[in-house]
C-alpha cells in the first residue's frame, strides 16, 4: 500500500512535472458510491439515495473488475459510501476483495446497521476506517437525517466500531441546523464515543441539498469553525483530531504556522513550534481541494466524476481505461488549471485552497468560479445571497398571482 502510494505520487510527477499543487499518476483516492439504497432521507444528499437501489448498478463481479482496474492504474485508496454502502448484500465479499487487492478501504455509513456483529465483520474483511455521520444531538440529527430515531441507533454504530478496535471517525456536515452544536458535539464525541477523529464536512448545495441552500456557512461562521477545529487538533490535551473537508482548512494551518494566529492557537505553544517552517511545502504540494487531482468520485453504475458533490460524469469504469479518463479528460484539466480560477485563481492561496470546485459548481455552475464560502471571496458570497433574495421575491410575487 505505501509503495504503491508513492509509486502514484512520483510517476505523477515523472508525467505532469513537478507542479503547484501535484496532480497524481492516478486518483489517489475513489470515494465509490456503492449503491443509490439508503435507509435514510438526509435533507443534504448530494446522491438523492432512496429506498431502492438503482437500476444499472454494477453486478459483484463488474465491481471486483472495477477494483482490479484501481489497482492497475494505482489508486491507494478506496472508500465505499452510497447511499448506505451495507444496505448491499455484496458488500463485504467487495470489501474483501479490495482489502486483498492492498487498498486502504475505508466506509462512509450512517451507523444505523452497525451492530456489534457487523462492526465485527467489517474488522475481519480489513476495513480500515469508518466514518459515521452525526450531524447534532438527537432532535437535530433525526431532523436532518429524516428518521425518527435515527440519532440512538447511530450511537449504538459508532459505539459498536470503536468497540470492535475499528478506526472511528464521527462526520458532522455544517450548517445553520447544527453549527452552535458543533463544540459541545465533538467534545461528547471525545469524552463519551471515544472516536478518534472527527471531521466536518463542507455543505454543497447539489442534488437535495439544493432545498436548503439558505442553512450554508457564512465566510465567517466557516473560518470561525475552522479556527476551532485546529485549536483542537493542536491541542495535547485532546484526544480528538480535528478535520475538515474545507479547502480554506489548509490556510487556516498555513497562517497558524506563517502569519496572523487566532487566540484560540496558542493552546499549545509546543505545536506552535514543532508546526512552524513545516507547513508551506506540504500545503502547496497538496494543494487543498483534491477534486480531479487526487481523487475523483464513481457512482453505482461505473461513472467516474471529479468528485462526488461534481455530477458530471467525465467516463464509466464499464467502457473505459482509468487512466485514461484521468489523463485526458477536458473536464478535469479545467479544475487543475488554477491560473484560470475566477475569484480562488487571483487569491495568494491558490495553490495551497483553490477553493472548493464542487461549490463553485454548485453556486455558479462554473467549475472555475469562485467558492463564495470564504471571507477572500466575501463579494461572491453577496452576489449569491442577492440573487437567493430576488429568487424568492419571484416566487412570492408568482404565488400571488
Amino acid at each position: 500500500m505505501v509503495r504503491r502510494g508513492i509509486a502514484n505520487v512520483l510517476e505523477g510527477i515523472g508525467y505532469y512535472g513537478v507542479q503547484r499543487p501535484q496532480t497524481t499518476a492516478a486518483p489517489f483516492l475513489i470515494v465509490w458510491n456503492f449503491t443509490k439504497q439508503c435507509n435514510f432521507r438526509c435533507k443534504h444528499c448530494y446522491e438523492n439515495a432512496g429506498p431502492k437501489p438503482a437500476p444499472d448498478e454494477l453486478t459483484t463481479e463488474e465491481a471486483k473488475h472495477a477494483i482490479d482496474e484501481f489497482a492497475n492504474a494505482g489508486v491507494v485508496a478506496l472508500s465505499f459510501s452510497g447511499g448506505e454502502p451495507l444496505v448491499r448484500k455484496d458488500f463485504f465479499e467487495v470489501a474483501k476483495y479490495a482489502a486483498e487487492k492492498e487498498f486502504y478501504v475505508s466506509v462512509a455509513s450512517n451507523g444505523t446497521l452497525i451492530t456489534e456483529k457487523i462492526a465485527q465483520k467489517m474488522k475481519a474483511a480489513d476495513v480500515q476506517y469508518i466514518e459515521i455521520s452525526l450531524d447534532g444531538f438527537e432532535k437535530t440529527h433525526d431532523e436532518f437525517r429524516g428518521i425518527q430515531g435515527a440519532w440512538k441507533r447511530t450511537i449504538d454504530g459508532v459505539k459498536n466500531c470503536v468497540e470492535a478496535g475499528l478506526d472511528t471517525c464521527v462526520a458532522t456536515t455544517a450548517t445553520h441546523y447544527n453549527l452552535k452544536e458543533i463544540p459541545k458535539l465533538v467534545e461528547f464525541i471525545e469524552k463519551d464515543l471515544h472516536a478518534k477523529r472527527f471531521i466536518a464536512f463542507n455543505f454543497i448545495p447539489v442534488s437535495r441539498g439544493k432545498e436548503i441552500v439558505d442553512q450554508d456557512l457564512t465566510p465567517k461562521e466557516r473560518e470561525e469553525l475552522l479556527d476551532f477545529l485546529y485549536s483542537k487538533l493542536i491541542d495535547n490535551n485532546s484526544k480528538l483530531d480535528t478535520f475538515s473537508t474545507a479547502p480554506q482548512y489548509a490556510v487556516t494551518s498555513y497562517k497558524f504556522a506563517f502569519g496572523p494566529v487566532v487566540a484560540t492557537h496558542f493552546t499549545n505553544r509546543a505545536a506552535s513550534e514543532m508546526l512552524k517552517g513545516r507547513t508551506k511545502s506540504l500545503t502547496e504540494f497538496i494543494g487543498g481541494c483534491g477534486a480531479g487531482r487526487l481523487y475523483c468520485g464513481m457512482e453505482p453504475n461505473g461513472d467516474i466524476e471529479p468528485c462526488v458533490f461534481i455530477p458530471i460524469k467525465v467516463g464509466n469504469i464499464r467502457e473505459q481505461n482509468l487512466v485514461n479518463i484521468w489523463r485526458n479528460s477536458s473536464i478535469l484539466k479545467q479544475i487543475r488549471n488554477r491560473e484560470l480560477f475566477k475569484g480562488c485563481g487571483e487569491c495568494e492561496y491558490k495553490y495551497i485552497c483553490g477553493g472548493c470546485r464542487a461549490r463553485a459548481y454548485a453556486y455558479f455552475n462554473d467549475l472555475q468560479g469562485p467558492d463564495p464560502g470564504c471571507s477572500i471571496n466575501q463579494k461572491y458570497w453577496e452576489e449569491v445571497k442577492s440573487s437567493q433574495i430576488i429568487g424568492q421575491a419571484r416566487l412570492t410575487v408568482q404565488g400571488h398571482r
